[in-house]
């Protein structure tokens, strides 16, 4: 089951809430990475006072017991009594399509499939390959092979079903090669990521979240508009200027998709977004891969453009964000941490200052107050902004399996008209070189390429 599957039943089924066992995009099992996670009711990611008090409970164990019982019979769906409980055996595609029937212009899509539009869809060995088979070739007609690696592996063969440039780069071979298809999607472990490409043209996350806010009108579960959009902090702000336009609220959160969770809950937000490639809205609490694809499918059966053609219009229309991130990765911890201290201890000096001949107007370490609950999160990551409107933004994760991740985020604001169609890393060429200068990380890591560039 994919995780925004998951969060859907437990919508669905109001329950009091669910566990979700993931490895999110690495190999699972006894010799890998290994994780539980619990969801609320509305079916998102528990927030951290919940997580802490489950943490307080752990300490208290001081044992557990194993009922032996007869396997659940899982090719048979429907109520089974295993030992005294009364276990539920669900389809875990048939809900979820369902749903996404119910929030795109299905018969659009399939109309568009049936006049020869071309898609390759990547589910990467992961768990949306049965979903991705019965939404776009059986229900929406999309040629049989449409969607590659259908079948979820333990291993996900060998793959890294992490949905990038980097790790999907047959997919990316594919659509910029001699014969590629109209449009390019692939999703990732457990289903909440996607990567979009068009035919020779590759969309960020970023983009993309401010493509589809733009023109959520268009699938009927959106026709009344967006009551407001939220990204996070290192996303850039394409979403934001599409927001102003429109009139509707836009939110800036730190990482993480809980922190949306309390603006959908509360009316203020419908469509949410992050750059390591997660979208979605608020059908569920979880970002949605399939979802983001879908919505991408409805928005070009209905303007009947390219990708390329669509991308081409909205930055002529809102100017372009130029955005990047470079994964600096498998980083010694101790280093990674010394080099984060060492730019926080600088920052009430960097405005004024001009590295690579690039102005600092602000740096901060980003904090967020929730406007729903009043909840305060600190230390979300560093932030230069730069004189008109560039900026880098630095943070490290530990969601890899080695070492510490520093995660450099790149962005710059063109307004067009001219300017527009440039390669992303030549035009925040600059704003590189004055992150790098500002932040040492060849003096304190040793490296001055990135792993991943996306």
């Amino acid at each position: 089951m994919s995780t925004p599957a998951a969060s859907h039943l437990i919508r669905l089924n109001k329950t009091d809430g669910g566990l979700i066992l993931s490895a999110s995009h690495n190999p699972g099992g006894p010799e890998e990475d290994f994780g539980v996670k619990f969801n609320m009711p509305n079916g998102g990611p528990a927030p951290e006072g919940v997580t802490e008090a489950i943490y307080q409970r752990t300490l208290e164990i001081a044992e557990y017991r194993i009922a032996e019982a007869q396997d659940v019979d899982l090719a048979r769906t429907g109520r089974q009594d295993i030992a005294g409980m009364a276990v539920d055996v669900v389809d875990p595609v048939a809900d979820y399509a369902r749903l996404m029937e119910s929030l795109f212009d299905f018969p659009a899509i399939r109309a568009m499939f049936a006049g020869g539009f071309t898609m390759r869809m990547d589910s990467m060995c992961a768990v949306t390959g049965p979903y991705a088979v019965e939404i776009l070739e059986r229900r929406l007609g999309a040629a049989r092979g449409t969607v590659l690696n259908a079948t979820p592996l333990p291993d996900f063969g060998g793959m890294h079903p992490d949905p990038n440039p980097t790790w999907a780069s047959a997919l990316m071979d594919e659509m910029f090669g001699p014969d590629a298809p109209d449009f390019g999607a692939a999703s990732d472990g457990d289903g909440d990521r996607n990567m979009v490409v068009g035919r020779g043209i590759y969309v960020s996350p970023s983009d993309s979240l401010a493509v589809l806010a733009a023109n959520a009108h268009l699938a009927p579960g959106y026709a009344a508009g967006l009551a407001g959009v939220a990204r996070s902090m290192p996303t850039s702000a394409a979403a934001d200027r599409v927001a102003a336009a429109l009139g509707i609220a836009s939110y800036e959160t730190p990482t993480g998709w809980k922190f949306f969770g309390n603006l959908m809950d509360a009316g203020k937000a419908t469509l949410c977004g992050e750059e390591s490639f997660g979208t979605g809205s608020d059908h569920v609490r979880e970002k949605d891969g399939l979802w983001a694809i879908l919505m991408w499918l409805n928005i070009l059966a209905v303007r009947g453009e390219s990708v390329a053609g669509i991308l081409a219009a909205h930055w002529a229309r809102f100017g372009r964000n130029y955005y990047s991130r470079h994964d600096f990765e498998a980083i010694a911890v101790d280093k990674a941490e010394a080099m984060m201290a060492a730019l926080r201890a600088r920052l009430a000096s960097l405005p004024g200052t001009a590295p690579e001949g690039l102005e600092v107007e602000a740096a901060d370490d980003f904090a967020y107050t929730d406007p729903v609950d009043g909840s305060v999160a600190t230390a979300q990551g560093v932030r230069l902004l730069f004189k008109g409107g560039s900026r880098a933004v630095f943070r490290l994760s530990g969601t890899g399996t080695e070492g510490a991740t520093l995660r450099l985020y790149l962005e710059r604001y063109v307004a067009g008209p001219e300017g527009l169609l440039a390669d992303p890393q030549a035009a925040l060429a600059l704003v590189i070189r004055a992150a790098h200068a500002v932040a040492g990380i060849k003096a304190h890591t040793g490296r001055e390429t990135p792993d991943v560039v996306t």
